[in-house]
């Protein structure tokens, strides 16, 4: 963490000032999500694994355009909407063209609907958003833009495999739904209901909350609630610091029922459940952790953990960005914006996973397989947070089981 801590202040503070001439020869992405707050455990392991991914995979193999490197440049947006917009426009003005971000819907929307703005005026400097984590399915239906590509499988999705699951299970009739109240935790509360109650229109809905994000530090009345209202399973969308303090007041109050997340693993959240949340907590993801479904995906986790022990391969999608992005800049032979987007669209990727990625020109979605699994400690060869436990796959969706519609109007340049 000091390392990270010390490249990053850096970046930060250093990189207005002077360009290397290494610098000049190297392709930058701007990473643009929290290094400080409630939510920067999240944002540092982030920016780890980008910088581990650019080096593994691109840097280290030739890198590409016969020869350039791939950059990684951290910027700290506070998990702010409005601080990302003054980090944007900081990259922008240092000549950065490729933007990575993915903690929090809102500020992905912020930046796409900024980026667009900016592509407009300034055709001679584009911006290419690459959107990691942030699944609010709106970035790829009303609000979706030419310049923003996705990664990571929308809500929608997600939420589809995780109430096909709860659907087969009989003894569940009353569900709890808390989330974080901003846009993604209101597009997950509002995909479970819709698809609950289509699938299983005998589920009662006993609780539909929504609490401030990064402010409360003590779920424990928002528990005694779940408690009162007695469900059969509780889902949320909590991620970072909320997910670790709604894990720990779950497991303190004794509550035994399932929980279906999108996040519950990682950043100090598979250390707080431990034992208490084993077999009870189930995540939604692309990728695998457990049991790794190659030896190449096996020995770069290996790798990555040798160099940073106290991190996590928390995002495999990461790795499809990196890979992807360095793919569409061979093929276009450019790393001009419009280029590189002109050839991610539509294309098929297979993963260090073993698995056929697609990235859908209609509203730049990316499909992939989608898994769910359980916390556990027996089987794991990978565990988060150096606990011990970790994820271990109990169901496999195949990408063409995920591909749902899009509302997306794409208007091209």
């Amino acid at each position: 963490m000091r390392k990270l801590l010390t490249r990053s202040f850096c970046t930060l503070l250093c990189s207005s000032f002077a360009l290397s001439a290494g610098a000049q020869d190297s392709i930058r992405i701007a990473y643009i999500d929290p290094l400080t707050g409630a939510f920067s455990a999240t944002g540092y392991n982030g920016l780890a694994q980008f910088q581990f991914a650019v080096e593994e995979l691109v840097n280290s193999k030739g890198g590409v355009l016969g020869g350039k490197r791939l950059e990684i440049v951290a910027y700290d947006n506070k998990a702010s909407a409005q601080e990302s917009q003054i980090q944007l426009r900081r990259a922008i003005s240092e000549g950065i063209q490729f933007i990575a971000q993915g903690n929090s819907s809102a500020v992905a929307g912020v930046l796409t609907d900024a980026i667009r703005r900016h592509n407009q005026r300034n055709p001679d400097q584009r911006l290419l958003f690459l959107n990691f984590a942030a699944v609010d399915p709106a970035l790829t239906n009303e609000n979706c833009s030419f310049w923003h590509f996705r990664f990571d499988a929308h809500a929608d999705i997600k939420m589809q495999a995780l109430t096909d699951m709860i659907a087969q299970r009989e003894d569940i009739k009353r569900i709890y739904i808390i989330g974080q109240d901003y846009s993604f935790g209101q597009a997950v509360a509002d995909s479970a209901v819709g698809q609950l109650l289509a699938k299983r229109p005998d589920i009662q809905i006993v609780g539909n909350e929504l609490h401030p994000m990064e402010t409360v530090k003590d779920f424990t009345p928002y528990v005694t609630k779940i408690v009162s209202a007695k469900p059969d399973a509780i889902i949320t969308g909590n991620w970072g610091a909320d997910m670790v303090s709604l894990a720990r007041a779950i497991t303190d109050a004794g509550i035994t029922v399932p929980v279906y997340t999108y996040y519950a693993a990682y950043d100090g959240i598979t250390a707080t459940l431990g034992a208490s949340g084993k077999d009870q907590f189930r995540m939604v993801h692309e990728g695998h952790f457990n049991p790794p479904p190659t030896q190449a995906y096996a020995e770069y986790v290996r790798t990555f953990k040798a160099k940073h022990p106290e991190q996590d391969i928390s995002y495999p999608r990461i790795i499809n960005t990196v890979q992807m992005l360095a793919k569409a800049i061979e093929q276009a032979g450019s790393a001009d914006p419009m280029a590189v987007a002109n050839a991610l669209e539509n294309m098929e990727h297979t993963s260090i996973g073993g698995e056929r990625l697609m990235m859908r020109a209609a509203d730049h979605q990316l499909f992939q397989p989608i898994q769910i699994s359980v916390h556990t400690n027996e089987g794991i060869e990978f565990d988060g947070d150096n606990s011990s436990f970790g994820l271990m796959t109990e169901v496999s969706i195949p990408m063409e089981n995920t591909m749902l519609p899009t509302s997306c109007e794409m208007r091209r340049p």
